[in-house]
């Protein structure tokens, strides 16, 4: 008699799989609402703290700051000590540090709390994705998952500064942290019942010293990439950089050497982990150069409100959940080649658009744009999110989600950075050609279109619309430009995945 045959292991996610989803794609909405949150504060937390210039930036920067320095150690440290422990860790300082926030008594406080915020943030992203990863097994189920997750970061853009907007209208700047603190309480109370806890049961010691030197690595580099981008090269941004690159050098150098690397360096031999993170870090690139400039259009040259501008934007936000979600049917018609080459295409189309843009358009072109762009790119970032993360085994997923997320704050920070400085670059040509010489408060509107139309506020009304119509112009040249350095940059990520992943 032939022995009775196996049963098939049934890979396909149920009900706790799925309500387990809906609430890590809460706690990734709010980690990228944080991001966005205090722009619509930063007038009455003036007003309230009386911060000095550099601490009103501190406040805005330094969350993002510590957050891209903590990704890849968070991812790591989650493989040791379990990813949904360190989650729910995670969870409790977030909230419990944004009700803090919300009474801050001065600045310094503040970006104290912003800081904290920041640590504990880092421990959303690789968590939540190789969480992911680890209740999806089914490749189908994984990748309408991992669309999800994509679409929660997208639309935690654009909710921010929505809700923020309606309740700054209505409270004190620090209400905008109590958004934080019921989707955190869930995930406390609903993550033990429904999200299963994983770690490397080979796990060696945690690399400390490799720890410190990522994140020195990390800060540094974005430090130095957005103070290029806001004030021109300086001493401060070169020697951020510097210290960055050492830092780099030798934090390569030591998991080459070390016996339980932070860093799995042999990830980087996988070809299909190699190429899909390249191809992730230069889509985000281009998504981050663009909208820096499009949220200064709808507002500094067409005038629209904060609040309206966000409404300006939420088709984008529905372009991308439009796009991620489409994701895991479209691959199962198109190989994530030619998939990534039509989004890329797509993309570059939007951002040809842009080139058309003028002072005197409403916003209806800049948001269809916006549109096809976000369409494009979405399902550009789920495939190379899954293709990043499954390429490697199971027990180093949560090293490679936290790589994967480094890489795409490395890719914005390169987006703001370069496509920012190339367009203030032309910026400040433009007006050193067009002002007339003498007038009050050059350099301040040389510095940005929004030092412009404060300075042109104060003026008469010929020398206030000579000056907002050179200034309105030479912002259009540089958005005009970096559209099409962007564009170059999605058709080269097309042509990569058509070359390297067919």
């Amino acid at each position: 008699m032939p022995p009775a045959a196996a049963p098939e292991r049934d890979d396909r996610a149920g009900r706790r799989e799925w309500i387990g989803l809906g609430v890590l794609t809460l706690a990734c909405l709010v980690y990228a609402m944080d991001l966005t949150v205090l722009d619509l504060a930063v007038p009455k937390i003036s007003a309230a703290l009386h911060p000095s210039s550099s601490e009103l930036l501190w406040i805005i920067d330094i969350y993002g700051f510590v957050l891209a320095g903590l990704l890849l150690t968070m991812g790591t440290l989650g493989d040791h000590i379990g990813r949904r422990r360190l989650l729910l860790l995670g969870a409790a300082v977030f909230g419990t540090v944004s009700i803090v926030s919300a009474f801050s008594p001065n600045a310094e406080c503040l970006i104290a709390c912003r800081a904290l915020l920041g640590i504990a943030g880092a421990t959303i992203a690789p968590s939540t994705l190789s969480l992911i990863f680890t209740m999806f097994r089914d490749p189908r189920q994984r990748a309408l998952a991992v669309g999800t997750w994509v679409s929660a970061f997208s639309a935690g853009g654009i909710v921010g500064p929505l809700l923020g907007g309606v309740l700054l209208e209505r409270f004190w700047w620090g209400s905008v942290f109590f958004l934080a603190v019921p989707v955190m309480a869930l995930l406390l109370i609903v993550g033990p019942r429904v999200l299963p806890e994983f770690r490397d049961p080979e796990a060696g010691r945690l690399d400390l010293t490799g720890a410190a030197l990522s994140v020195i690595t990390m800060v540094s580099l974005v430090l130095a990439m957005k103070k290029i981008a806001q004030d021109g090269i300086g001493t401060l941004p070169v020697a951020a950089a510097l210290l960055g690159l050492v830092a780099g050098a030798l934090f390569v150098r030591r998991q080459l050497t070390h016996p339980d690397p932070l860093l799995d360096l042999r990830l980087f031999a996988v070809g299909r982990f190699r190429t899909a993170l390249a191809i992730n870090v230069i889509a985000v690139f281009v998504l981050f150069g663009y909208l820096l400039f499009i949220a200064q259009y709808f507002q500094l040259i067409l005038g629209l409100t904060p609040i309206q501008t966000g409404m300006a934007m939420v088709p984008t936000s529905i372009a991308s959940v439009i796009g991620a979600q489409a994701a895991p049917y479209l691959v199962r018609v198109l190989r994530p080649a030619y998939l990534i080459g039509a989004g890329m295409a797509l993309a570059a189309s939007g951002l040809l658009l842009l080139t058309r843009l003028s002072a005197d358009d409403g916003p209806a072109l800049a948001v269809l744009a916006s549109f096809i762009i976000s369409l494009g790119l979405a399902p550009v970032f789920g495939i190379t999110t899954e293709l990043i993360v499954g390429s490697v085994p199971p027990e180093r997923s949560g090293a490679a989600s936290g790589l994967s997320e480094t890489g795409s704050e490395l890719g914005g920070a390169l987006g703001i950075s370069i496509l920012g400085t190339i367009g203030l670059a032309i910026y400040r040509g433009d007006l050193a050609r067009s002002l007339p010489h003498g007038l009050p408060g050059t350099n301040t509107v040389r510095d940005t279109l929004g030092g412009a139309v404060q300075v042109a506020g104060t003026l008469p009304g010929e020398l206030s619309s000579t000056i907002l119509t050179a200034a309105r112009a030479a912002f259009l040249h540089g958005i005009h430009v970096t559209a099409w350095v962007a564009a170059i940059g999605a058709i080269a990520i097309g042509v990569l995945a058509l070359a390297r992943l067919r």
